[in-house]
């Protein structure tokens, strides 16, 4: 057997989590022993310190890490988060994530993903620019738009990466808007992308309905996380007319059986006012958000809410992760014994990198494209890669997780056999 040694990614727990679904995957696809061991590692990982000069004229020092799961398959390709529990084993369990991701999609992308341990809402516009800047300066040598790709994610946005765009082409000395996707549409971004996850999730989710023959007007949906990711499910669901029943964010949960009204919802929250204080619902203890009786469930903000203690409670009939890793390998088994219809995190968010492809060939070829393009395009792509997972599900009698997760895994083990080992 090939050894697969121990490291410093494995004290983490998202990243034990991403090699135990790894694991069964291998079993299930018989995925050679040595290709096994070198999906099983990082290819590359970079942690920096990056000081940062306070407006108050103190420097404050925060770790940074970027990690490149793959470079197998094309550039890595992921974001970038800003977020006090960012570590090591969780970007390298983002990373990995990304990988299967991207093959799933069919993008000539490999999995890569990036991190600063801090708190942005403690940061002002100017301290986050600089910390933005010195992260680029610090990972310069491993980043580039045949190398590596960085989009927004948790607490990072649109100008974060025009910000390590113009780093970026000031070093090179040329603008290089294809170092980064998620940018502002005047430097080269591409208009749908903000949405593109949000979007990607309900293509999904309607899918779904349709195939269990669910009526979109008859259902109700609870969204946790009302970010980038969860407030545009929101706004697309309710459009399709799904009832939003319940949402929560990190300020707290509110709920309105009736349902609540998002448009007028996402104009409250635009304003700075907490979610928890929205007229048009009442508020509910935050751990009772996931356990609401809905059709549909997304949890669209953080790793690992969905465990083997509450696993149980959940009163959903489809399970829709706008989130990276959710679901606990414990609680995966405990839904799947319960009949819970689930779209996994790998296919079920995976229009953001969609969307993320077309802006970087946009960026490339110089050749922009209109938003109808963009929307057409996400939802061919994941309407194939959705009927592709429920086909492998349906013959070989696998969950849609392991269906999606072995269509990943197998695709980078082709390439990774193909390329062969160097020297």
């Amino acid at each position: 057997m090939p050894h697969v040694a121990s490291s410093i990614y494995d004290s983490s727990p998202i990243f034990r989590m991403a090699r135990k679904q790894l694991d069964a995957v291998a079993g299930v696809v018989d995925l050679h022993p040595d290709v096994l061991a070198r999906m099983a590692m990082p290819k590359r990982a970079l942690l920096v310190s990056v000081p940062v000069r306070r407006d108050d004229g103190h420097i404050d020092t925060f770790a940074g890490y970027r990690v490149q799961h793959s470079l197998t398959s094309g550039p890595s390709k992921g974001g970038l988060r800003y977020h006090p529990a960012v570590d090591l084993g969780e970007v390298a369990a983002l990373s990995m994530w990304m990988s299967w991701k991207c093959a799933i999609m069919n993008l000539p992308f490999s999995g890569g993903k990036g991190g600063i341990a801090v708190d942005p809402s403690t940061l002002s516009m100017g301290e986050r620019e600089r910390l933005t800047r010195r992260y680029t300066e610090e990972v310069l040598s491993i980043i580039g738009p045949r190398q590596d790709v960085m989009a927004p994610d948790m607490g990072t946005d649109e100008q974060t990466m025009a910000w390590i765009m113009d780093t970026y082409s000031m070093k090179v000395g040329y603008a290089c808007p294809e170092i980064v996707t998620g940018k502002p549409v005047e430097i080269g971004g591409i208009t749908g992308r903000r949405e593109a996850t949000g979007r990607g999730v309900v293509f999904c989710i309607m899918q779904a309905l349709a195939e269990m023959e669910i009526d979109p007007a008859q259902s109700t949906a609870v969204v946790q996380g009302f970010g980038n990711v969860g407030s545009v499910t929101c706004l697309e669901l309710h459009a399709r007319g799904l009832k939003i029943v319940a949402v929560g964010d990190r300020a707290g949960a509110i709920a309105n059986p009736s349902g609540i009204d998002i448009p007028a919802l996402n104009q409250f929250v635009a304003t700075g006012r907490p979610l928890t204080e929205f007229p048009g619902a009442s508020e509910i203890a935050a751990d009772d958000l996931l356990t609401t009786p809905c059709t549909v469930l997304v949890p669209a903000a953080l790793e690992r809410v969905i465990h083997a203690q509450n696993a149980g409670l959940l009163r959903c009939r489809i399970l829709a992760e706008g989130a990276n890793g959710p679901t606990t390998p414990e609680a995966d088994a405990i839904l799947t014994d319960s009949g819970i219809y689930i779209i996994p995190d790998v296919l079920c968010n995976a229009g953001g990198v969609t969307v993320s492809y077309f802006e970087w060939v946009q960026d490339l070829q110089q050749f922009m494209w209109t938003e109808d393009q963009v929307n057409q395009n996400l939802s061919k792509l994941m309407l194939d890669a959705f009927g592709r997972v429920r086909a492998l599900a349906r013959s070989r009698s696998l969950s849609n997780r392991t269906a999606a997760l072995s269509l990943g895994v197998q695709k980078v083990a082709r390439e990774m056999t193909r390329r062969g080992l160097f020297p």
